[in-house]
């Protein structure tokens, strides 16, 4: 079977695929990584199996400094209304979220920062993707911006105390992450010493490099199979979920 193609959308440098690339890789997957405005977007996604859309500093609204943010909710609208395998990490999530319909804001109750875990809702223990994940899984965070109001039809599959919004799915097969599961230790630590402001709000410790070097193995342990079922679903191996009863509004 021929290899399936997936767009990997990268908004900043300093948010680069990580680990989170040898997953989809080892998987069988070839990945096409475009960092703009450097490097092109696609005009469209003929000969794709699948969308990925990685982190970055800047927001979703932020298209004054960043021109090139439409075009990327553009096709992340129209992967999702063609029922196009999609996964939108962080600011890739929220980018999906407001391509859909949703709402995207600073979060009310300040950033979240550091490792921490996410727990599954009702509909996750029935998806295709987040079925065999554990109740509880380890994540981490880095961001200020939150998702505030999902888009019709999107069905909440993870959540956390601090912001309910965690992890979505919608049309089937697109699926939107708050948090990120691409780091590494060391990107963490060079994220925290560029943004000091928001590293002062995680809990003491959680930087240190043993504690990064655990949460990053318990992540992999998590999502790198996660990841795996994201490839099988690009494939056609696994069938989608099914799909809401709304349409979804290209904006």
């Amino acid at each position: 079977m021929t290899a399936p193609r997936l767009l990997i959308i990268q908004p900043d440098e300093s948010d680069p695929i990580g680990p989170l690339g040898d997953w989809l890789s080892e998987a069988g997957a070839e990945l096409d990584i475009r960092l703009p405005p450097g490097q092109d977007l696609p005009r469209d996604l003929e000969g794709y199996a699948g969308v990925v859309c990685l982190g970055g500093g800047m927001g979703a609204h932020d298209d004054g400094p960043h021109p090139w943010l439409p075009e990327v909710r553009r096709l992340l609208s129209a992967a999702a209304g063609a029922a196009l395998p999609t996964l939108g990490i962080c600011l890739g999530a929220q980018l999906l979220a407001v391509a859909t319909g949703g709402r995207v804001e600073v979060g009310d109750r300040g950033p979240e920062v550091g490792p921490a875990l996410v727990s599954k809702k009702d509909v996750a223990w029935t998806d295709p993707l987040f079925a065999e994940m554990p109740l509880m899984q380890d994540v981490l965070q880095f961001h200020n911006d939150v998702i505030t109001r999902l888009p019709a039809g999107a069905e909440l599959l993870a959540s956390a105390p601090g912001y309910a919004h965690q992890a979505f799915r919608l049309n089937g097969c697109a699926y939107g992450v708050q948090f990120h599961i691409e780091t590494t230790s060391a990107l963490v630590r060079q994220w925290a010493e560029d943004e000091p402001e928001m590293a002062e709000f995680t809990r003491p410790g959680a930087l240190d490099v043993e504690t990064l070097t655990r949460v990053h193995a318990d992540i992999a342990e998590t999502w790198r199979p996660f990841v795996h079922r994201f490839v099988q679903l690009a494939m056609g191996r696994i069938t989608p979920a099914a799909s809401g009863q709304h349409t979804l509004p290209l904006v």
